[in-house]
């Protein structure tokens, strides 16, 4: 099976920890050699979703304090981090290309492993706090940044790792300490993995936008914003988490001219 049959599979399955488990197998199997031909497959423009959790709009979702706010913030990360092992087996499939090198699938077989890595973690720590996933609702923002970015790699890029991963590396810090702070330190270590992994995943995508930006002619970091301006109906805002987005050679003169002047 090739590389974009078995990412379109992955995009097929609608069970989270079978999702989860796929994604992880195909990676050791590219990794290893018994998948190399990159094929030509193309997914619809949704993933398969289990009955739950319920999505809702942003704006709707409760608010939770003391532990049920702890799991509920471990129940946000979780879809996310489902939401993410979409997107980079998505990004293979929806934009195979010949003219892309080997380099582009690797990185984005690996970001695909570690999104299915984080949610297992998080699952698992779910469980241990008596919840699991699905139990609390959540929404379906990442989805819909997908479904805009869906007819140009430039613009997936742009908004998928460098606007909402990147984010996430602005974020977790605050939400390591809150947890430390709480005493959970089984959920501190997880964040820190997760945190760790994500400057590379930004880094990923910071190469690859910069590599076809370069073939089209364009200059790296005005196309960013410009594909920002169109396709982000977010604002970008400080505080940013300028060490993290520097390792992965994200650096402030590609974004901070986005920030709104008050």
């Amino acid at each position: 099976m090739s590389l974009t049959r078995r990412a379109c599979a992955i995009l097929e399955t609608a069970c989270p920890a079978a999702k989860a488990a796929l994604s992880r197998e195909t990676a050791s199997a590219w990794r290893d050699g018994a998948i190399t031909e990159i094929g030509d497959s193309r997914p619809s423009l949704r993933p398969a979703r289990p009955e739950r959790p319920e999505l809702l709009p942003p704006q709707q979702m409760p608010r939770r304090r003391g532990a049920a706010g702890r799991a509920a913030l471990l129940h946000a990360i979780a879809h996310i981090e489902f939401n993410a092992i979409d997107l980079a087996w998505d990004m293979i499939a929806r934009f195979a290309d010949p003219t892309l090198p080997r380099e582009f699938y690797d990185d984005w077989v690996r970001v695909g492993d570690e999104e299915a890595k984080h949610f297992r973690l998080l699952s698992n720590r779910l469980v241990a706090l008596n919840v699991r996933y699905g139990d609390m609702p959540a929404h379906d923002g990442l989805w819909q940044a997908a479904q805009e970015t869906a007819d140009d790699i430039l613009a997936r890029l742009a908004i998928a790792p460098l606007v909402l991963e990147a984010r996430g590396l602005d974020v977790t810090p605050g939400m390591i300490e809150r947890l430390a702070k709480a005493g959970d330190n089984d959920s501190v270590a997880i964040l820190r993995i997760i945190l760790e992994d994500e400057i590379g995943h930004v880094a990923a995508g910071r190469r690859w936008f910069t590599h076809i930006a370069a073939v089209r002619g364009l200059a790296p970091d005005d196309a960013f914003r410009t594909l920002v301006r169109k396709h982000y109906r977010g604002r970008l805002k400080p505080p940013f988490n300028r060490a993290g987005r520097d390792a992965a050679g994200f650096h402030a003169d590609w974004y901070e001219p986005l920030v709104p002047q008050s």
